[in-house]
């Protein structure tokens, strides 16, 4: 079975990438399935079932939805066996940026919308820089100067990346991004395989629900990033 996992901040266009892309490889006899995981609540999974999608929704609730994929992810490997997939696609829920769902020997893509402004690329962190390929939406939306801006932000931050743009209504550029899924080689498992990042190096009261605000009496271990 081949797997790829897909990140990207919320609202860039992620289902509907993953929509298109699904559509093409269907019509090449290739059965796919998607792991929708988000925060809260999601109703993305009906749109995937509605297109003849095999799905399974995680909520992460409490826990951040990237450690939820990295302790879950032997689970969805084995649910993509049994449902005998020949493409099993993970969309995470994107949130901060900070960590990402990605895995050592597992295609990775990122969907990141140019309305997110000319600065995102070096603000969405390892979900982009640790990509192979880069799905860009919303091309449409913006200027051509503000796409090239764009553009070549997303080569400083990773420029190794196949970068493409893709239109998730029409399908423009889907093409491409299948070509990518289709060419990836299957793996038989998930176990003893490796994140591609760290996950943040910090424990403390607040991850354990403390509610009081301020530095006074924290327990844990964090590296302070902000400025004074």
């Amino acid at each position: 079975m081949k797997m790829i996992t897909f990140a990207g901040p919320h609202a860039s266009g992620k289902t509907s990438a993953i929509l298109k892309a699904c559509e093409i490889l269907s019509r090449a006899e290739k059965k796919t399935g998607v792991m929708k995981l988000d925060c809260i609540s999601s109703g993305d999974d009906e749109i995937y079932r509605a297109n003849g999608i095999s799905v399974m929704k995680c909520i992460s609730g409490n826990m951040c939805p990237d450690h939820f994929f990295a302790s879950h992810i032997g689970e969805v490997f084995e649910w993509g066996l049994s449902e005998k997939l020949d493409v099993l696609i993970t969309e995470s829920a994107g949130l901060c940026g900070r960590c990402a769902p990605h895995i050592r020997d597992v295609p990775a893509v990122c969907v990141l919308d140019c309305l997110s402004g000319i600065t995102a690329p070096f603000k969405v962190g390892p979900m982009l820089f640790f990509a192979d390929y880069i799905a860009v939406t919303k091309g449409d939306l913006v200027s051509p100067a503000e796409r090239e801006v764009f553009l070549r932000n997303i080569h400083y931050a990773n420029s190794k990346a196949k970068v493409n743009f893709i239109n998730g209504l029409s399908g423009q550029g889907a093409s491409r991004l299948t070509s990518f899924l289709s060419a990836s080689d299957e793996i038989q498992q998930v176990k003893d395989k490796y994140l591609r990042f760290t996950m943040p190096a910090a424990s403390c009261n607040f991850c354990a629900g403390q509610m009081w605000v301020g530095n006074s009496g924290r327990g844990g271990r964090i590296k302070w990033g902000g400025e004074k």
